[in-house]
Formats: C-alpha cells, structure tokens, sequence
C-alpha cells in the first residue's frame, strides 16, 4: 500500500458521513451478488442495516476500519467478537494495490493490542477465497449455503 492510502478506525458517525456501508454494498452488488440467489441478496441487504450496525458498535460488538484515498473511503474491513471478519471489500479502481492486506493487518494488530492471540475466523464469498488463502487463511470447511449466502468457512492464526 502506498502512501496516498491512509487506514482509520470508523465510528459510527464515520461510517455515515463518508458512506462506508454504501460502499461495501456496492462492491457486493458488483462481484459479490451475481453469485447469490435473491435471499443471499436480500439477507445481506439486511446484515448492513445502518440501525443493526449502530447498535452493534454501540455494545462493542462490532468494529469497523476504512481505507481512504484523501477524503474518499476506497476500502473498508469489520470485524466482529470473538475475531470474526465480517465485512472486507476494497473498490475495484483500488484492487491490487495492497489495501486489502493493510486492512487485514489493521485487525490483527487490534486484537494483538488488546492481548488476543487465537484465531481470526472468516466466510468467504466465492469471489474472495483466493484472496484469504493469499493473506495466509486455510479453509476449515467446504462451501456453506445459509439464508442463500454462499461463503467457505476459514480461519487464520494469530502469532
């Protein structure tokens, strides 16, 4: 990642103010969606609910990071307790520049900081697989179908 990227912790109010979960939807509308039936759609629709993610945050359930290319959030990682992925989608104008990568590092060194030292878990979309194997997950299962989300459960090591 170069420097014209910068990587911050959101809050709530910066997830509304720079269109973090506008972002990630359309990403997932993009690579993510023409993989899923109409409930995998719909189901992930509703996981991003701004009121849901408030609240989720609020208890400390949920943490969000963004990358950002000046004042345009170009990326955007959250994880959930205990040391779930829940979100990592990077714009495509912004693919292969090692964002992706820099914000999952971001979330190693949260829980690092905070005295955690298992795994990290996450479901992958078909489109992102390659993606984790390359940021060092393994694949804990097959391919899952639940609620039309399609996703292969893996994990990673913290060290």
């Amino acid at each position: 990642m170069n420097e014209n990227y910068r990587i911050a912790r959101l809050n709530i109010d910066s997830i509304k103010k720079y269109g973090a979960l506008d972002l990630v939807w359309k990403i997932f509308e993009e690579f993510e969606a023409p993989d899923y039936p109409d409930e995998g759609i719909e189901e992930f629709r509703k996981f991003l609910d701004f009121e849901t993610i408030k609240q989720k945050i609020s208890r400390n359930e949920m943490f969000f990071w963004g990358c950002f290319s000046g004042d345009a959030i170009v990326g955007v990682i959250a994880a959930r307790q205990p040391c779930h992925i829940s979100l990592l989608f990077v714009n495509k104008e912004h693919h292969r520049r090692g964002i992706g990568r820099e914000l999952f590092h971001t979330v190693t060194s949260f829980y690092a900081a905070a005295g955690i030292h298992q795994e990290i878990t996450v479901h992958s979309s078909p489109y992102a697989v390659e993606v984790y194997h390359k940021l060092g997950f393994v694949d804990t299962d097959t391919e899952q179908l639940l609620n039309g989300i399609r996703f292969t459960p893996m994990k990673y090591i913290l060290r």
